[in-house]
C-alpha cells in the first residue's frame, strides 16, 4: 500500500512511518522541517521538504499514486494557540481541509487523522472519558482538532471517503522535543541530562494519560484496515499524576537530584484519561508498552543521544 505521512520527520509521524515500511508498505513523506528533523527520517522513504498547504502537494499524490493520507502535520503547542489562534486555525483546520480536497478530487481510498484526546473533552465529567463524551475542548488547539474532525466526518459523509480519527492522549516516547510544552516526559528527561531537577507546575497532583508512541504506532497500523472507520480514543484509560511520573523518571535516571514546584499553569486540566475499549472490541488493540518500561526506553533515547 501506498501511505502519505504528513509531519513523518516528526516525533510520532517519524515512528508511524518506521512501523509502515516494517510492515510492507511504501512510505512518502511530506514534513517542512518546522518541528521534525531529517535525521528521524526513514531512509526507505521517499521525502518531499514541503509545507501542506503548498500546491505543488497535489501533484505529489497524483505523481506517487498515493492510496491513504495518514495526517500528521499540525501545530501542537496549546500555548501558542492561545498567543495566536489564527496561525493554529491555518495549521490545523485549513491544512487538513486542503488534504481531503486533494484526497477527494484524486479519489484516495483513505483518510487517517490524528487528533487529541485531552485536550478534545476538555474538564472531563467521566473518567475514562469514552468517545461520546461531550467534546469541550479549553483552548484553540482543542477547538481547531475538533473543527478539523467536523470536516473529515464531512467529507466521508458527503464524499463517500473512508476516513479514521485517532484521538491520542499524552504521547511519549524517543524523539519528542524536550525544547516546548508538548512532553513533560522529554522535558523532564532532557534536565536530568543536563543535571537539572525536574519543575513541575502547582503541586504536581494533576493527571495525565501517558501512552507510548510504540503502541500509537501500532494503533496507525491497524488504521489501514478498511474496516477500521470512524473515531477512536487511543490511551491507556490510566491516570498518572505528574508527581507519580516524576518520581519514577528520576528512579530511572539514578540521581539524587530532587523535584522542584513552580506556580500551576493557567487554564490546565486538572484529570485527564480516555477510554480505548472501543479500538480493542473492533479490532484488539491495547497498549502493551508499561509506563516503567516506557520511561526506560525514554530516558535511554535521551543519554545516548547526549553522548
Amino acid at each position: 500500500m501506498k501511505v502519505l505521512v504528513t509531519g513523518g520527520a516528526g516525533f510520532i509521524g517519524s515512528h508511524i512511518v518506521n512501523a509502515y515500511i516494517a510492515a510492507g508498505h511504501e512510505v512518502i513523506i511530506i514534513d517542512d522541517l518546522s518541528s521534525g528533523e531529517m535525521r528521524f527520517v526513514n531512509p526507505k522513504a521517499t521525502f518531499y521538504h514541503l509545507n501542506i498547504h503548498a500546491p505543488e502537494v497535489k501533484t505529489i499524490l497524483k505523481k506517487e499514486k498515493v492510496e491513504v493520507i495518514n495526517h500528521h502535520a499540525a501545530q501542537i503547542s496549546v500555548s501558542e494557540s492561545v498567543s495566536d489562534p489564527l496561525f493554529d486555525a491555518n495549521s490545523n483546520i485549513i491544512g487538513t481541509l486542503q488534504l481531503l480536497q486533494n484526497a477527494v478530487s484524486l479519489k484516495i481510498d483513505k483518510f487517517i487523522f490524528a487528533s487529541t484526546g485531552g485536550a478534545m473533552y476538555g474538564e472531563q465529567e467521566t473518567f475514562p472519558a469514552s468517545e461520546e463524551h461531550p467534546c469541550q475542548p479549553l483552548s484553540p488547539y482543542g477547538i481547531s482538532k475538533l473543527s478539523a474532525e467536523k470536516y473529515v466526518n464531512y467529507f466521508g459523509t458527503q464524499h463517500g471517503l473512508s476516513t479514521t480519527i485517532l484521538r491520542y492522549s499524552n504521547v511519549y516516547g524517543p524523539h519528542q522535543n524536550p525544547h516546548g510544552e508538548a512532553g513533560v516526559v522529554a522535558i523532564f528527561c532532557q534536565r536530568l541530562m543536563e543535571n537539572l531537577p525536574p519543575i513541575i507546575c502547582g503541586d504536581g497532583e494533576q493527571t495525565r494519560d501517558f501512552i507510548s508512541v510504540r503502541d500509537i504506532a501500532q494503533a496507525n497500523i491497524i488504521a489501514l484496515n478498511p474496516q477500521c472507520s470512524g473515531i477512536y480514543n487511543v490511551g491507556t484509560g490510566k491516570e498518572t499524576s505528574v508527581n507519580f511520573l516524576t518520581q519514577g523518571l528520576l528512579k530511572v535516571s539514578k540521581t539524587a537530584t530532587s523535584a522542584e514546584h513552580s506556580a500551576a499553569r493557567k487554564g490546565e486540566q486538572r484529570r485527564s484519561a480516555i477510554d480505548s475499549s472501543k479500538l480493542l472490541k473492533k479490532f484488539g488493540w491495547k497498549p502493551c508498552v508499561s509506563l516503567e518500561e516506557g520511561l526506560v526506553e525514554t530516558f535511554n533515547y535521551f543519554k545516548n543521544k547526549t553522548n
